[in-house]
């Protein structure tokens, strides 16, 4: 969105505001690939500082060439140094794929009703000898998942294409049927910034008791019988083409899980003072994934952060961090927030299904843990 200033007066002829020659190109900045506007003087560019993004949206129009009727999400700006309108996807350009820039100069103030549009096309240049993508990992991997299983995360070898991924995955049971409509199928589907790591979320409606999706239907997942996650070779990488073969998860499905995490049941093994031996912490049940590595930190006695890096194995059920230099006799501290989950989406102190008390009003959130451990 545009940074909005204090209004100023400005004065200026409409021969001054006018766009005599405006240029639209396709350049790489920041690392993304952007569309910037030149050409258009300092008088034009200053009232739009303040303008909110639907009017944006009126004067510079990015979208996929085969949807002409969807806007791409992101940034516009103003770059006051070199003079340009800026407008940065949300997300990367997909490679092989046709995009196109509209700039409706007729929309600035002062121009002639018949400014002509100033239009630019691009297509993201594709390797041609890159190898077929295909599914990398699927998480949770233990072989036994709660009933009340949260949520999958597919991790593809290479960048995907964004559209209609739910169209391509199935929760099949042993007799092979598919689960009907087992997942949260979101329009701004769960990608991160790489595009190639894809959440898949279990429908809550399908999990929690008493809500009308789970009496109606029935449970996604059922304790005691075995299910399995499939991939059709029909999902697009980012090239356009289809998965180099199909991918099957099979697990099987045990009791539901309601119960909150307790850090207090975590077992910790210190390393040796001198070595960059690895942190290493058992679990009593398997953590989400993503969230594990990405929030569980080691902190020095001062409040410092640890610099190391972290891994999960056994199912998810065994974190270790390996510092990036040895480690020095003293007291550390291994902090989890209270938001960490496990396979149930239950979190410190915390069950899932539980957001009332008998009250009405919101149940505490358990605190973050902060585990003491020796280095010796």
């Amino acid at each position: 969105m545009i940074r909005a200033r204090s209004a100023s007066a400005f004065l200026f002829s409409i021969a001054s505001i006018a766009c005599a020659e405006p240029r639209v190109q396709w350049v790489q900045s920041g690392g993304r690939t952007c569309v910037e506007v030149s050409g258009i003087s300092d008088a034009a560019l200053a009232p739009l500082r303040d303008w909110p993004a639907e009017k944006w949206r009126e004067l510079l129009r990015v979208r996929v060439e085969k949807e002409a009727a969807i806007q791409m999400l992101g940034v516009w700006q103003i770059d006051s140094a070199s003079h340009v309108i800026r407008f940065t996807p949300q997300f990367p350009l997909t490679p092989g794929v046709g995009y196109r820039a509209d700039f409706e100069g007729k929309q600035l103030a002062g121009a002639a009703e018949d400014t002509k549009r100033v239009t630019s096309q691009f297509t993201v240049p594709t390797t041609a000898n890159a190898p077929r993508t295909v599914v990398a990992q699927v998480f949770p991997s233990a072989p036994e998942v709660p009933e009340n299983l949260l949520k999958f995360y597919v991790h593809f070898s290479a960048p995907m294409s964004r559209g209609r991924i739910y169209e391509h995955i199935h929760l099949r049971n042993e007799a092979g049927k598919d689960v009907e409509l087992p997942f949260l199928e979101l329009d701004e589907e769960l990608w991160d910034p790489t595009m190639k790591r894809l959440t898949l979320f279990i429908d809550p409606g399908r999990i929690k008791r008493e809500v009308k999706p789970l009496e109606d239907i029935g449970p996604a997942l059922e304790e005691g019988r075995r299910f399995t996650l499939a991939i059709d070779t029909t999902c697009l990488d980012a090239t356009g083409k289809p998965l180099a073969q199909k991918y099957a998860h099979s697990f099987r499905v045990g009791p539901p899980d309601r119960t909150p995490i307790a850090p207090e049941k975590w077992k910790l093994a210190a390393p040796a003072s001198g070595s960059t031996d690895p942190l290493v912490i058992t679990f009593p049940e398997s953590m989400d994934q993503a969230l594990a590595l990405r929030l569980i930190h080691v902190i020095g006695d001062g409040g410092s952060s640890f610099e190391g890096s972290a891994a999960l194995s056994d199912a998810e059920r065994r974190w270790t961090f390996t510092p990036t230099h040895s480690w020095k006799a003293g007291t550390y501290y291994v902090v989890a927030p209270a938001v960490l989950e496990d396979l149930a989406g239950n979190n410190i102190g915390k069950a899932f299904e539980v957001d009332m008390v008998d009250s009405g009003e919101p149940r505490e959130v358990g605190k973050p843990a902060k585990l003491p451990f020796m280095v010796r």
